[in-house]
């Protein structure tokens, strides 16, 4: 994969939140997986980012939803429903985006998508 221009400390929190949720979806155990290929998509190079579980799924009434701040699923007091909207702003100020694709009782597959001509502006600079 190409090298990419990011701010680590931000990727690293996304990624965390997407394995964290996809282990919680998980609660009876199932397969994580996690993968990382270089996609053209409209003339441009993206490095992707798969995660990938075979938990509970996401209700197809609320995959619109997800990525608004204090949207939940979980029951009270499992979760703030900040992560998926935090994770969203991060790769979108990264110039990037979010695909999740999910079926009830099969899994959840979001899928990072990170230009490779485009770099941020870090934080040390």
């Amino acid at each position: 994969l190409p090298s990419l221009r990011l701010e680590k400390n931000q990727i690293q929190q996304v990624l965390l939140n997407l394995i964290h949720n996809a282990i919680q979806a998980m609660p009876s155990g199932g397969e994580l997986i996690l993968e990382t290929q270089l996609n053209e998509k409209d003339n441009e190079n993206w490095v992707t980012i798969l995660i990938r579980d075979n938990g509970v799924g996401i209700d197809e009434k609320d995959l619109d939803k997800i990525f608004e701040p204090f949207f939940t699923t979980k029951v009270t007091g499992e979760g703030t429903g900040l992560g998926l909207s935090i994770s969203y702003k991060i790769i979108s100020d990264h110039d990037g985006y979010i695909d999740v694709d999910s079926k009830p009782d099969v899994g959840t597959t979001f899928s990072v998508w990170l230009p490779v001509n485009k770099s941020v502006k870090l934080e040390t600079e």
